[in-house]
């Protein structure tokens, strides 16, 4: 029996979520061996060759000068800034854990989208954004026994993200996004160069510690591919939620690969988040209704560096 064009979209999207989370859950392994720029670097490359190939496959590259203006330079620039900074904090924290502040970042654009853009946001959406920023700092703790100044970084990648999501929403519908994803996979492997020997020079790699990044390369496209295809059916606003399924992925993972246990603050602080943006989703969509379909609900995304 065939899947609805919804259901579909939303498995694609789990899939694209489960992809994300297990490069994530790699990339975590290699840090514990190799500085943060080393692994931007080699990841960068692999995630660069990839993209680059699908881009060329499909014309992407037929104006490169379409790239040349300033809303892509902010683009390119927020994505570095955040993958450098969710990379540091991964090192140093449970998988669970970065991914449930990052699943802020909806809120995080919504309001962004509200303060420079002026765009409106009732006050159900304003309690809501409110509200998941309470449970962030529930998962944050700051002043409590469990905090990490790593949550803090976590806190400032989302803001890093939340200006690459604002960028990309100004950006003009004749620039390729294969075009633009290239130009940022390029740029992070770059900055993982400049940043190698600050942060502690090149490390000797094995051939399994090679093909694990690699492995993470090929996840990211996956993700991005299936999140292209998921928003190509049904309606947005039903699929954008199984963006969430990300957490559940990433504390699977994180017991089954690094035996970590969320404690009961991340699990009260992760699922108020998730409420207040399945909450500001659905108004998103009451208003989507009055608003031209180019407008309506998007699905931010964490760094990855593509």
């Amino acid at each position: 029996m065939p899947l609805s064009p919804n259901l579909r979209g939303s498995l694609f999207m789990a899939i694209a979520m489960a992809g994300f989370t297990a490069n994530d859950a790699i990339t975590k392994t290699m840090t514990g061996d190799m500085n943060t720029g080393q692994v931007m670097l080699v990841r960068g490359l692999f995630a660069t060759l990839l993209i680059g190939l699908i881009a060329a496959h499909r014309g992407a590259f037929a104006r490169p000068a379409l790239v040349l203006n300033r809303l892509v330079a902010i683009r390119v620039a927020a994505e570095v800034v955040a993958t450098v900074l969710f990379l540091i904090a991964l090192a140093k924290l449970p998988l669970a854990n970065v991914s449930a502040v990052l699943q802020a970042l909806p809120l995080a654009v919504t309001m962004g989208a509200a303060l420079i853009f002026a765009e409106r946001v009732g006050w159900r959406r304003w309690l809501a954004i409110a509200v998941g920023f309470v449970g962030v700092m529930i998962i944050v703790r700051p002043g409590f026994e469990g905090f990490s100044v790593y949550s803090l970084v976590v806190l400032c990648s989302v803001l890093a993200c939340m200006v690459r999501d604002l960028a990309t929403r100004q950006l003009s519908p004749e620039i390729p996004t294969l075009l633009v994803s290239t130009l940022t996979a390029g740029a992070v492997a770059v900055s993982g160069l400049l940043l190698t020997v600050p942060m502690g020079g090149w490390t000797a790699m094995t051939l399994p510690e090679t093909g694990s990044l690699a492995a993470a390369a090929v996840l990211l496209v996956i993700g991005y591919q299936f999140i292209i295809m998921g928003m190509r059916e049904g309606e947005i606003s039903f699929i954008a939620p199984f963006r969430y399924t990300s957490l559940l992925w990433a504390i699977l993972l994180g017991f089954l690969i690094f035996g970590d246990v969320p404690d009961q603050a991340m699990i009260c602080g992760a699922a108020i988040v998730v409420a207040s943006g399945l909450y500001t989703l659905y108004r998103e969509r009451i208003v989507s209704r009055r608003k031209p379909a180019a407008t309506a609900t998007r699905s931010p995304m964490a760094p990855e560096g593509v």
